[in-house]
């Protein structure tokens, strides 16, 4: 394959590619490899890192300039508040591919699960919501909507909290396994206060947290919106944060 990148290294285009492959099974990448191949080919050329970077890049959601700002606000939030709240590790933060954004986490499991640690994961969930109000000014619809969206799965760990978890003050001991079901908070308004209390504690958690690193939000959302991917380690470059979640001397 020939070097369409002649001032980069191997090194660099393959992390490149990589980043790009993100989401994509092996499968995947095998096609679309054989298709610039073949395209290749038919040019009567050699294959090049372009070839290869355009067919990853094909798959990748076309949005407006408004949404992809957007949704670079909202994916910079969640990626700054799992790295500064120190509960995981981010390894890649993607924009337009398959879904509008994405970022991939490795869950810190040295942790204790305390309830604190609840709540941070909790605020690392609402994240990209808040992001999106200190950067727009306003939320879209995308942090709900569905079972898998950022506000049920915050509302999951809240209410796992109250009923399942023995960490409220109503009744600690009663484990009750049977409320995972969302319906439970329309029926027992006492529980649903209870949880929207935790849900909103966390709020404040990470609005506070991004709000004092609004800068390094702004910066990162910034970069992906020109770039679409971006690696872990340039996230805790941009941070202030070492591989080990631990501050620099300048952060």
């Amino acid at each position: 394959m020939s070097d369409s990148h002649p001032s980069m290294s191997s090194a660099t285009a393959l992390q490149s590619l990589a980043l790009l492959a993100i989401g994509r099974t092996g499968a995947d990448i095998e096609r679309m490899v054989r298709e610039a191949r073949q395209q290749a080919r038919r040019d009567s050329r050699d294959l090049t890192w372009t070839d290869i970077e355009r067919a990853l890049g094909a798959q990748h959601m076309t949005m407006s300039d408004d949404l992809r700002w957007r949704v670079a606000a909202h994916e910079a939030g969640h990626a700054i508040a799992w790295t500064l709240l120190r509960i995981g590790k981010v390894e890649s933060v993607t924009i337009g591919l398959r879904e509008m954004g994405q970022v991939t986490v490795d869950r810190y499991r040295h942790l204790p699960q305390t309830e604190i640690w609840l709540t941070r994961t909790m605020a690392a969930i609402l994240a990209g919501r808040v992001a999106e109000q200190i950067v727009i000014g306003e939320v879209i619809a995308g942090s709900g909507g569905g079972d898998e969206s950022d506000l049920a799965k915050a509302t999951l760990v809240a209410l796992d909290a109250e009923t399942s978890l023995g960490f409220s003050d109503h009744q600690p001991l009663l484990y009750r396994a049977s409320l995972r079901g969302f319906d439970v908070l329309s029926l027992d308004r006492d529980l649903a206060d209870r949880v929207n209390g935790r849900l909103l504690a966390a709020e404040t958690i990470v609005r506070e947290l991004l709000e004092k690193h609004e800068t390094k939000l702004k910066t990162i959302a910034a970069r992906l919106n020109e770039t679409g991917v971006m690696s872990g380690e340039e996230l805790r470059h941009l941070t202030g944060m070492d591989g080990d979640g631990t501050p620099t001397e300048d952060s």
